[in-house]
């Protein structure tokens, strides 16, 4: 898990990297698509709402999954891309200035470091229940939800700025 984490900042630094370039891109279109339709149709603005609500909330899916008592099995968790919670939270946290949202996505990849690197193998090893990837182990949880997904947000937003 410690690589995954290393990837988690090294993708976290990356998208602070480009953030003068995203601010001075400012005022960014709002996307009439960010809800189910494809995040290739999303601006900067949609991305980064999307990356500043999906750390706190893997993190606290995480947290669900240590809270509950192991024997009772695999702990339901996680959510689809069609949740309207999700969905919502992004189109008003798009409304936010570039800068507010770096800031808040670096306190959370601070918050969520800090928690991770605190975790135990024995807690490590505790097993959530996602409704389409099945069971999964928290240490599996961090690549595929935090580490891997960032950094694939961080290409999508290169992509999005060298398109401008």
């Amino acid at each position: 898990m410690d690589a995954a984490i290393e990837r988690f900042q090294a993708a976290a630094r990356q998208l602070g990297e480009l953030g003068p370039e995203i601010e001075a891109g400012e005022p960014w279109p709002l996307s009439p698509a960010y809800g189910e339709e494809p995040e290739a149709d999303w601006g900067p603005k949609e991305l980064l709402a999307h990356v500043a609500e999906m750390i706190p909330y893997w993190m606290a899916q995480i947290e669900g999954v240590l809270a509950r008592d192991p024997a009772s099995g695999p702990v339901p968790f996680g959510r689809v891309a069609t949740d309207e919670a999700r969905i919502a939270r992004i189109g008003a946290d798009r409304q936010q200035p570039v800068g507010a949202l770096l800031a808040g996505i670096d306190a959370s990849v601070a918050a969520a470091v800090d928690r991770l690197r605190a975790l135990d193998p024995a807690v490590r090893a505790r097993r959530g229940l996602h409704p389409r990837r099945g069971e999964l182990t928290v240490e599996a949880m961090v690549p595929l939800f935090l580490a891997d997904h960032l950094a694939d947000h961080v290409t999508q937003l290169r992509e999005i700025l060298a398109r401008r």
